[in-house]
């Protein structure tokens, strides 16, 4: 078992910036987390500073690599905000980026993603509402419609798409330290589920989180994409603030129940994206209704056209609606998803209207809306 006394003493033989001090006494260390044989280390910079820092970092890779029992050493830099800036810290990069990495860290220039014509974000202001099987199913959707399509699984915390795609094997590592992500179903995707346990719990703090989301951003053979879906964290948080202003989003998708619980937090997820200019590309109800498969009968479970009436109330376009249904929850759980299993079903037909409207609303250049403006009362 790997400890951080072992992590501390390998990088105390790496001198810090200033060539003599050793790495652990420089006080820039902000983070050491260690997965299984894996370790992490976060290092604080300022964002101007990024490039001159990578033989830094990987020497301390190299030095964390060496011990016995290390599978793999990830080093990642963040920057501390300024004094004023409310104590959040800001992402600076991820160590074996180009300068591009470095101008999106700054945190307002949002640095395009090359070969990538379209980043959608599929949201939620609250987890539970089936956002994430929302995003796999209208990723293999659009790619139905003759797309060129990626998903980043950007929920850190929690991922789901390894067990929703059915996908066990891990990235490719690239000589150039860019990883090559698996392909299902003709759809590209990458997920911090592929690089650590999946019954490990990944305590990491925001400087953490933020680095690792750049670079399973941003250090990853994407290729030519139409779309790249990210599957978006719960909430509001550090991490869907670095997404939302690092990343050029040509709009956000927001997943929401009927219910008026859900609903609320749906607004806050709205009006996230209005601070930081992402179009709302529309909504979507999900769990909208349920038919008994025994004997027909239809039941709101969680309430009926709630996320509609808050589409019209903001106005927003209204994407669509998914129902209950078991056979969703069965085919997620199974790793085919119901758009695979059952492309001519009634689930899959919803999916796939939504993506069609999606699509339509990016081929007419729907990054140019500006988000609907929230008034609460």
């Amino acid at each position: 078992m790997i400890t951080r006394d072992q992590v501390l003493a390998a990088l105390a033989r790496v001198p810090g910036p200033d060539g003599v001090t050793p790495l652990p006494e420089t006080g820039l260390m902000s983070d050491v987390a260690i997965n299984g044989d894996r370790v992490y280390v976060a290092i604080r910079t300022e964002p101007a500073r990024a490039a001159a820092m990578e033989p830094l970092c990987r020497a301390a890779e190299q030095a964390i690599a060496a011990l016995p029992g290390v599978a793999g050493a990830l080093v990642a830099l963040t920057a501390e905000a300024s004094p004023g800036a409310g104590g959040r810290p800001a992402p600076a990069r991820a160590a074996g980026h180009g300068p591009g990495a470095s101008r999106a860290a700054a945190g307002r220039n949002r640095a395009a993603v090359p070969g990538v014509r379209h980043i959608v974000a599929v949201a939620s202001g609250k987890g539970g509402v089936g956002k994430s099987t929302t995003a796999c199913n209208l990723a293999l959707a659009l790619a139905g419609l003759g797309l060129s399509v990626g998903l980043l699984d950007a929920d850190i915390y929690g991922p789901s798409a390894p067990r929703l795609f059915g996908i066990s094997e891990k990235p490719e590592m690239l000589e150039n330290r860019m990883l090559k992500p698996p392909v299902r179903w003709g759809v590209k995707v990458m997920s911090i589920g592929f690089l650590v346990d999946p019954e490990a719990a990944i305590i990491w703090r925001g400087p953490m989180v933020m680095s690792a989301l750049q670079q399973l951003l941003r250090e990853v053979v994407w290729g030519d994409l139409d779309v790249l879906v990210v599957d978006m964290p719960p909430g509001t948080g550090d991490a869907q603030l670095t997404m939302a202003q690092n990343v050029p989003l040509a709009g956000a998708v927001i997943v929401s129940t009927p219910q008026d619980l859900a609903l609320i937090d749906a607004r806050r997820g709205v009006a996230m994206f209005d601070k930081v200019d992402v179009p709302v590309l529309g909504v979507v109800e999900n769990m909208s209704t349920f038919i008994c498969p025994a004997c027909g009968t239809r039941s709101d479970i969680f309430g009926h056209g709630g996320a509609r009436h808050e589409a019209e109330r903001i106005g927003a376009p209204f994407l669509g609606e998914i129902p209950l249904h078991m056979t969703i929850r069965e085919t997620s759980d199974a790793g085919r998803p119901v758009v695979i299993s059952e492309p001519e079903g009634p689930h899959a037909a919803a999916y796939l209207s939504i993506a069609k409207a999606i699509a339509s609303r990016l081929a007419a250049g729907a990054s140019a809306r500006q988000a609907p403006r929230i008034v609460i009362d």
